[in-house]
């Protein structure tokens, strides 16, 4: 008899016990840094010309769109046929003028010969002595014209005046180039992005503000596993206002896989407003919605939907949070689910 009294108190006083509450969250209405989707297109940071030094006929084409090189690198070369044949007219002089060097240096050594009988006077050895200088100058001064000539030469290897990526050949091999000509534009000191902010938004920008680059559109199937996104900085803001938008130019890492014109998302930073901002464990997802359980002052929970945004930090502790769009206001009182 004194077992079940006692069983029944225990179950009275389980029922008129409180109700124990899991952990809570109070929902407040936190400051955050308002956040605007705008397009940024990838831009080479420096685009510098390999130009053609000799006219002349293009016969090897190294590189094509795409490739990469480095600071020296040959990537074309140019030949001139006329350049052969003026060589092998310095050759053929250059052969008759040191066959004339020796000509007159046997003619000046047998005239000292004769000299020291005293056979010829002095002045025919001063003028033998003048000749052999002037063919020992001519053949110098030819051999330097054939110097020049293989500098030019060489000058038809196009090199690649810096390290970097080529952007475009606008040559085809067979081609007839002109000195100065264009043979490839190669993009160096990597990429930046390119942004055209709307001037309503871009008061808020500044140089060395964060920047987020969303997914690839281009990307592939087997690309949808890399990261979301990448992130990066404002470097440059250009002072003139273009049909409304303002220009920035923003250095992301990572951007060497991308086409140079390829289009991308940016998040950028637009001013701050105000936001519910909730922890992520207070969340779950069912059947493709999100909920959240609101404490009621009865006691029990009901489990609402929610609209989710993007992740924002808490105001509290700068935890991890995720902004709720609709569906609580302030004041609110989460128990995890």
């Amino acid at each position: 008899m004194v077992v079940a009294v006692g069983c029944l108190a225990l179950v009275a006083a389980a029922f008129l016990a409180p109700p124990v509450r899991a952990e809570e969250f109070t929902v407040a209405r936190d400051t955050v840094q308002d956040t605007k989707v705008v397009y940024g297109t990838v831009q080479a940071a420096e685009r510098v010309p390999a130009r053609a030094r000799l006219s002349g006929t293009l016969v090897e084409l190294i590189v094509d769109e795409g490739s990469s090189v480095t600071q020296g690198e040959m990537i074309a070369r140019i030949v001139d046929e006329k350049l052969a044949l003026s060589r092998r007219a310095l050759e053929a002089r250059i052969d008759a003028a040191r066959s004339q060097v020796a000509n007159l240096k046997a003619d000046y050594d047998r005239a000292a010969t004769l000299f020291e009988r005293g056979t010829i006077s002095q002045a025919r050895i001063d003028q033998l002595d003048t000749q052999l200088t002037v063919a020992r100058n001519t053949l110098l001064a030819t051999e330097a014209e054939r110097a020049v000539l293989d500098q030019q030469v060489t000058e038809g290897d196009v090199l690649a005046p810096a390290a970097g990526r080529v952007l475009s050949v606008p040559v085809t091999q067979g081609s007839v180039v002109l000195p100065g000509e264009v043979i490839a534009t190669i993009a160096i000191d990597g990429y930046i992005l390119r942004l055209e902010v709307p001037e309503r938004h871009a008061r808020f920008m500044q140089v060395g503000d964060p920047v987020r680059v969303g997914r690839r559109e281009l990307a592939t199937q087997a690309q949808v596993g890399a990261p979301v996104e990448k992130r990066g900085r404002i470097a440059k803001l250009y002072p003139e206002i273009k049909q409304g938008r303002v220009i920035a130019d923003a250095t992301v890492e990572g951007l060497g896989d991308f086409f140079v014109g390829e289009r991308a998302r940016v998040w950028i930073d637009a001013g701050e407003r105000a936001a519910l901002v909730i922890p992520p464990d207070y969340v779950s997802t069912r059947h493709g919605l999100d909920f959240v359980r609101l404490a009621r002052e009865t006691g029990a929970s009901l489990d609402i939907i929610v609209e989710l945004g993007e992740p924002q930090p808490l105001a509290a502790d700068g935890g991890p949070g995720i902004e709720v769009l609709t569906g609580l206001r302030a004041g609110d009182t989460l128990v995890k689910p």
